[in-house]
């Protein structure tokens, strides 16, 4: 969000790291959690041999596989949900949180959620409550993908107004959902607490 919320990060971004530093930092944060879940045993690339740019099959062993997907959106909904996050986090403090940090912590909470996307667990939870049935966790690069789209909407939310970022957002949640009867609000609904209804509609696909 920009505006109003993105002065709060931009009024103290002199006081924050150093861009080199951040971007450093950022790179390192992927590197390790690209390490981490190799050695939990996901996949580098797709199985099937190939690194497509886009994958728009949502019922089938690709899906989560390549660079991007429907899902992709979702993860630039987590940049602005972040960006505002860090807002109010620095408006409750009574002092803004340097853009450079609130980016590193960002990023950090992304990691852990590809980390945590991909255990036996959430897996499971997924395959029992979701139309993601042929869903058996990300590709490596499909996570890293993902944490680089929610970076890009971070720093989106911080350039645009927020109106326009609210309007982006509204607008991806509603052609997604309508186009694959998922997006990030019933993927979160299905996840926590299922609904039989949702799970009808989206098997009807």
């Amino acid at each position: 969000m920009a505006g109003t919320a993105s002065l709060a990060l931009r009024s103290k971004a002199s006081q924050g790291m150093r861009p080199p530093l951040v971007i450093g930092l950022a790179l390192g944060l992927i590197a390790v959690t690209a390490a981490i879940l190799l050695a939990m045993g996901r996949t580098p690339i797709c199985t099937c041999g190939t690194v497509e740019l886009w994958h728009g099959t949502v019922k089938d062993s690709g899906n989560s596989q390549h660079l991007t997907d429907w899902y992709t959106p979702s993860h630039v909904i987590h940049g602005f949900l972040f960006y505002c996050g860090a807002w109010l986090f620095g408006l409750l403090r009574g002092r803004a949180l340097p853009f450079g940090i609130a980016l590193l912590l960002a990023i950090g909470l992304e990691a852990a959620w590809e980390i945590a996307e991909n255990t036996n667990v959430i897996i499971d939870r997924y395959r029992a409550t979701t139309i993601a049935l042929d869903y058996y966790g990300d590709s490596v690069i499909n996570s890293v993908s993902d944490i680089v789209a929610m970076i890009a909407g971070f720093v989106l939310a911080r350039l645009w107004p927020v109106w326009l970022t609210v309007l982006v957002a509204v607008i991806m949640e509603a052609f997604v959902g309508y186009w694959i009867r998922d997006n990030l609000i019933l993927n979160i609904i299905m996840l926590i607490q299922p609904i039989d209804a949702i799970n009808q509609w989206q098997g009807a696909l």
